[in-house]
């Protein structure tokens, strides 16, 4: 497990799992933790927790490749699978305690807040804690998610993207739910042309 920030009692750390590169993210605070996406392969999920307090799973939509260990690491450590009801379809799996836009997430001394970001599927959630922003597959670098499947919209993505996400300070960190980090500042330059591009 990488860690990619530490400081102010926050820690930020990433796994790398399953065949299509999917990131892991473990926020921790003050001996407690949540897992952005439990993705693949469970045992190192839950190696690379065991000595935190887990709260929960959030989960960014409902693709196969985002939430492929989450039966194992939620019922392992007994903690709720959140996810966006518009995803449960998608996943196939009901969230223990669905998603709410706008949500406050406790984690020690720190706030998580879901954002909805529909596009690439219907119930994409971001995360926002602080400088720090969790897209799933909704931003990468260099553009935003897929918006290839029947249930995708590039309009909606883009309009998440301008509303939702681009609102927030150039400095903001971008964690995807696969790659490297990015800054909105990065991408930003780039919006119009992924808008002329259409992907």
């Amino acid at each position: 497990m990488d860690t990619l920030y530490e400081a102010e009692g926050l820690r930020i750390a990433r796994l790398v799992v399953g065949s299509l590169g999917n990131n892991v993210y473990v926020l921790a605070s003050s001996g407690h933790a949540v897992i952005i996406d439990a993705a693949a392969e469970p045992d190192r999920i839950l190696a690379a927790v065991a000595s935190l307090e887990v709260l929960a799973v959030l989960t960014t939509h409902g693709h196969h490749d985002h939430i492929g260990a989450v039966e194992v690491v939620t019922q392992e450590l007994g903690v709720p699978f959140r996810l966006h009801p518009a995803d449960s379809a998608i996943a196939g799996l009901e969230p223990d305690h669905p998603l709410i836009d706008g949500e406050q997430i406790a984690l020690g001394g720190h706030s998580i807040t879901a954002i909805h970001t529909p596009g690439h599927t219907p119930g994409s959630t971001s995360f926002i804690l602080g400088d720090h922003l969790f897209t799933g597959d909704t931003l990468f670098p260099g553009g935003p998610g897929a918006t290839r499947f029947p249930y995708s919209d590039f309009d909606t993505i883009m309009q998440s993207l301008d509303d939702r996400l681009f609102t927030l300070d150039d400095a903001t960190v971008v964690y995807p739910g696969h790659g490297a980090t990015t800054t909105l500042g990065a991408e930003r330059p780039h919006l119009e042309e992924w808008r002329r591009r259409r992907w």
